[in-house]
């Protein structure tokens, strides 16, 4: 019985030095690195993608809701 309770608080005081320490190292990363970088490009190109345009978006979205119709929908013949 008192090995029970001993191993109890042991475990419990295990678990809170765990979690104290790696809070510790968590808020250790904290610190945002010193980078000073400068990037200057003079390539100006306005290539619009696929996805970037709503209308792929609005189509992609009715035929997903189609698709979701019918096979909910099953094979019944009503």
């Amino acid at each position: 019985m008192i090995t029970r309770v001993l191993s109890n608080r042991l475990e419990k005081l295990g678990i809170f030095m765990l979690t104290f320490f790696f809070g510790i190292i968590a808020f250790a990363q904290e610190k945002a690195p010193d980078l000073n970088v400068d990037v200057t490009t003079t390539k100006t190109t306005t290539t619009e993608e696929w996805f970037t345009n709503p209308l792929y978006w609005v189509v992609g979205a009715l035929l997903l809701i189609i698709l979701i119709a019918v096979i909910a929908r099953g094979n019944r013949r009503d």
